[in-house]
């Protein structure tokens, strides 16, 4: 049986976005849904790689919407395209406004991977009243993979003139993301992988940083339960800034684990039963892990 029902989200402009919804697994403990996650994928990627995580969190009586990305995933309709960092913030709170009705919770936890941490991150500095606690899983806040400067200066220049202008995102090396043979063969096949963003997208994705900067000096209520979560052999983001970035906000409920086994989709890698018990635990008691 199918753990999840497959969904349309009608986004604020009227895009058709595909999702997964996992309603909350009823439990003698907990008959109840105990809590609503909003799960964003990465650049890349999209919901169907971290469909374990899900199941995992829908055992433990949480529901969990995965949306696929504008663009991305099943959404086939402007492949790797965003007008602004607006609409993509806006899109977000679409879906949580879709997750908080199906849940019937006031508040969610936003967990983000990769690039979706950013997005996670953004939303959070845009409206902070809805989030009950922020997961961030390698997020993608401060790559070490870039394009190249001549690469760069096209893109800018196709920014102002040309927004819809495709460019490879340069992370088709799957052994960025795991070292798993069988998890990189399905890498290197997978149809719904997003190999190409438009100009438009990087544009959107910079700006984004600068709503992320401003958290820093943000009210003390913005303050919230925050995991961090780290690939000890990361390829792809960088770890001692990441790490920096979040000592700094000087959150008091922080905690940052790092999987000594692992490479950037910790879903993928030999500590994933240890990453998917520890996501569990801090869902259930958000500031608190064994980690």
């Amino acid at each position: 049986m199918q753990a999840f029902d497959e969904i349309s989200i009608r986004l604020p402009d009227g895009y058709e976005a595909h999702a997964r919804l996992f309603h909350a697994e009823p439990s003698e403990q907990y008959p109840q849904c105990r809590g609503a996650v909003l799960y964003f994928h990465g650049i890349q990627s999209h919901c169907a790689w971290y469909e374990e995580s899900a199941r995992r969190l829908q055992k433990a009586g949480f529901t969990v919407l995965q949306p696929d990305r504008r663009g991305s995933g099943r959404n086939q309709r402007n492949r790797g395209h965003a007008d602004s960092q607006q609409q993509l913030i806006d899109d977000g709170f679409a879906c949580q406004d879709r997750l908080l009705t199906e849940s019937g919770q006031e508040k969610a936890h936003l967990l983000g991977v990769s690039w979706g941490g950013k997005l996670a991150i953004a939303m959070h500095a845009t409206r902070f009243d809805l989030t009950e606690s922020l997961i961030l899983v390698t997020p993608g806040i401060f790559p070490m993979v870039g394009v190249s400067k001549a690469e760069m200066f096209r893109i800018g220049m196709s920014m102002v003139s040309a927004p819809g202008r495709h460019y490879d995102i340069p992370l088709n090396d799957p052994t960025m993301f795991t070292s798993d043979p069988e998890r990189i063969e399905f890498l290197r096949n997978d149809p719904l992988q997003l190999h190409q963003a438009t100009a438009g997208f990087f544009l959107a994705s910079r700006r984004m940083d600068r709503i992320i900067s401003k958290l820093q000096k943000a009210p003390p209520e913005a303050r919230t339960p925050l995991f961090l979560l780290l690939a000890a052999d990361e390829r792809i983001i960088d770890n001692e800034k990441t790490r920096d970035f979040a000592h700094n906000l000087g959150w008091q409920e922080t905690v940052i684990a790092t999987y000594e086994q692992s490479r950037h989709t910790l879903e993928f890698d030999p500590d994933r039963e240890t990453y998917f018990a520890d996501i569990v635990k801090w869902a259930e008691n958000p500031g608190n892990t064994t980690s």
